[in-house]
């Protein structure tokens, strides 16, 4: 049975108007009794309230005040609401019993919250905590495990008018951050949660795609115990250590074997250019790598070190001593978890520690390095638990590069602490392999990006996704037609999700609708098309005015999108001064521009990088390649990204949009002011702003793109500015 933590308690007005996002029997028997039983509460019949409410209601002897909101009118509820508070009884709307989805913000469908601000009363917002016992699943055998507190806050009262349903959210959603990022629990160690967790499921395996062979979790944490030693005697007070591995059971062996041993695992991206390389080897300062000469083999092109300076886990095995491993093996099986987190110190390194260093992709700039904590890995860790709904027999393809944080976290992390098995395959863009393995061991959660995704479409048959129930996708937008086709192709539903490597990733996620209930005419969704999905629990989200970081916008209105949550992190490794520009007060400036509805749920306008001010007024390059696209009847699917839309300085218009693309049509120079009239001119059949149409075309072979399949924006700009700049000169 959860007991009950009741904070604010100075903010408590009576008579007054009261609105909270859920309520639990606990909380309502609390706030029953704070308001000495003068409450009369608002139920909607066609949106009713779990029955134990209304039970102890009646026993109470509780004021219910009935309105049916698709018939009454605002004026008349705003009279129901003051003939009650006249009265001297402070009212409570009672939020309904609705088909809610796992870690949903509010049981308040929108509808509700859209009229809020019509009745013209002050509401005085009410949170009840949303998170279960996640938390405490991390540290598997702590001694409060199972104990759950449920955390009921009054806030302060709002102002009355207007988008009073928007300042609502924003407060339930800043009091379920403050209330998650104020777990004990999260001050904890990745490495000691990695230990206990893999102790609780010794059988459950990271399996080889490769291979076909296996390694259940307790002979994983044995060898990767016998590693650490080998690690801290060969590189003795070492703090940093670079791994170039892709996912398989030697790159977990070799990060949690850093975890163990106290070195920060550098993730080394082994798709980036020599620049990109040795700009993170600078910053991070190490001096040697953990890697597989059969990995080395297979990518030639890559800007190597020198043999001296790297650690080849063939040649580690070999050397190792079989009757040190077999005894860690055994020990990491029979030895509590509690002493064998002594015996490696794992407590060491806590909290804000730095756990793994990742490197940003680069897309338009230079990596910058990006220290990810303990506390950021599971509170992320924690947050996904508690939105994605994961049976006990989950599985797990493990194909995205883990020098990513997504591939790291979501498809590495995440299964280790839950218990889950890993299937791993070195290489995302290999369709065949990875639709094979779907089939063959009948994975459940696959997570790709929409290109890699795609690919996979193509080597589908109707049977290859029947066993997976959660298909994520992100790092790009996802296209209506893609969506479209898996679902009527594989009967799959992709859910988009939206990360950054500053948040460990995962910021939000569309997860599958809950069925109606009978009994009500309303629901909170679980996914909302065209969306990023809603922010993960223990995450808040502010906007701001483009021009003014300042300005503070309602959630509804687009803006650029600010994060604020314990899975954010503390800034950027070197660089204090752009650390000043992308944080105020806490909060974590995103560079992407969107806004949210009513349920939470955000829509992307794009990166604050893919826009140009043009005479004044802001364009987004993203939606000028939709038209165009559209406009000429392009075929993304089948034929690939075939134009990308960048900006460049223009004396005249601030900036002007410059074309770039790869159309048999568009390939020759001369026809550049026939290219441009025609798509001048199928933009204003569409009806689209002559303030979209490019001034410039840039005929090239292809357009530019990272491994992952997103657009290389930094290598597009240069692209178009080189071109330009010989023809002006």
């Amino acid at each position: 049975m959860a007991s009950i933590h009741v904070t604010g308690q100075e903010n408590l007005v009576h008579p007054g108007f009261y609105m909270p996002n859920r309520l639990s029997i606990n909380a309502g028997k609390a706030l029953h009794k704070l308001l000495g039983g003068q409450v009369s509460y608002l139920v909607d019949p066609t949106y009713p309230p779990a029955p134990e409410i209304m039970d102890f209601l009646k026993r109470k002897g509780g004021c219910i005040v009935h309105f049916d909101f698709r018939k009454t009118t605002s004026r008349a509820v705003r009279e129901q609401i003051l003939q009650e508070m006249e009265k001297g009884r402070s009212v409570v709307f009672l939020p309904g019993h609705a088909a809610t989805v796992r870690g949903c913000l509010a049981d308040v469908p929108s509808p509700f919250l859209s009229t809020v601000g019509s009745l013209h009363i002050s509401p005085i917002p009410l949170f009840l905590g949303y998170y279960g016992d996640e938390l405490a699943n991390l540290y598997r055998n702590d001694p409060d495990e199972g104990k759950y507190r449920e955390e009921f806050s009054i806030l302060p009262q709002l102002e009355p008018g207007p988008q009073t349903g928007e300042r609502l959210l924003s407060a339930w959603l800043q009091k379920g951050e403050e209330l998650f990022s104020a777990h004990p629990l999260l001050q904890g160690s990745l490495t000691t949660a990695l230990v206990r967790a893999m102790k609780a499921h010794p059988k459950a395996q990271i399996i080889d795609g490769m291979t076909h062979t296996s390694l259940p979790y307790f002979k994983v944490l044995g060898v990767a115990m016998t590693v650490s030693r080998w690690l801290s005697d060969r590189f003795p007070g070492a703090a940093r250590l670079g791994v170039i591995l892709p996912p398989g059971p030697g790159c977990t062996i070799a990060v949690l074997a850093c975890l163990l041993a106290g070195i920060t695992p550098v993730m080394i991206n082994y798709a980036s250019t020599k620049a990109a390389f040795e700009s993170a080897v600078e910053q991070s300062g190490i001096t040697h790598f953990v890697t597989a000469a059969k990995f080395k083999e297979k990518l030639p092109g890559f800007c190597w070190p020198e043999d001296e300076k790297l650690v080849f886990v063939e040649d580690l095995l070999k050397n190792l001593s079989k009757a040190t491993v077999v005894k860690n093996v055994l020990l990491a099986k029979v030895t509590p978890a509690s002493l064998l987190c002594r015996m490696y110190n794992t407590e060491a390194r806590r909290g804000n520690d730095e756990a793994v260093l990742l490197f940003t992709s680069g897309s338009s700039g230079v990596p910058k390095g990006v220290a990810l904590t303990h506390r950021m890995v599971l509170a992320n860790a924690a947050q996904c638990l508690n939105r994605i709904v994961l049976q006990k027999e989950e599985r797990f393809l493990a194909s995205l590069p883990v020098f990513h944080s997504f591939g790291l976290t979501v498809t590495n992390v995440l299964p280790l602490i839950g218990g889950y098995d890993i299937c791993c395959f070195p290489s995302p863009t290999e369709a065949r392999s990875l639709c094979d393995l779907v089939k063959r061991y009948k994975l459940t959660l696959v997570c790709a990006t929409p290109t890699f995704a795609r690919a996979m479409l193509r080597r589908a048959d109707e049977h290859t996704f029947r066993s997976v129930r959660n298909f994520i996708v992100g790092a790009e937008k996802l296209q209506p037609a893609l969506e479209q086709e898996f679902l009527n192709r594989c009967g799959v539903t992709l859910l988009e999700g939206y990360g950054l490597t500053e948040a460990a990733p995962v910021c939000s996620v569309n997860i599958p609708d809950a069925p109606l209930l009978p009994d009500s005419a309303f629901f909170v969704p679980g996914l909302v098309k065209r969306s990023i999905g809603a922010p993960l629990p223990g995450i808040a989200v502010r906007i701001t005015d483009l021009d003014d970081d300042t300005r503070e916008l309602p959630l509804t209105e687009q803006g650029m999108i600010w994060f604020k949550g314990a899975n954010i992190f503390g800034g950027y490794i070197g660089k204090p001064e752009m650390n000043k520009e992308i944080f105020k007060d806490g909060w974590f400036k995103s560079g992407d521009i969107g806004q949210l509805d009513l349920n939470g749920f955000i829509k992307l306008g794009g990166r604050l990088s893919r826009f140009s001010k043009v005479g004044g007024e802001m364009v987004p390059h993203e939606g000028v390649e939709q038209a165009i696209t559209a406009a000429l009847k392009l075929d993304v699917d089948t034929d690939g990204v075939q134009i990308a839309v960048t900006g460049v300085t223009d004396e005249q218009k601030g900036e002007a949009l410059v074309l770039l693309s790869a159309l048999p049509q568009h390939q020759h120079s001369s026809s550049e002011n026939a290219i441009l009239a025609e798509i001048r001119a199928a933009l204003m059949a569409a009806n689209i702003p002559t303030l979209w149409a490019p001034k410039y075309v840039v005929p090239v072979e292809s357009i530019p793109v990272l491994p992952t399949g997103k657009l290389d924006l930094r290598g597009i700009k240069l692209l178009a500015e080189e071109v330009l700049d010989r023809l002006n000169s």
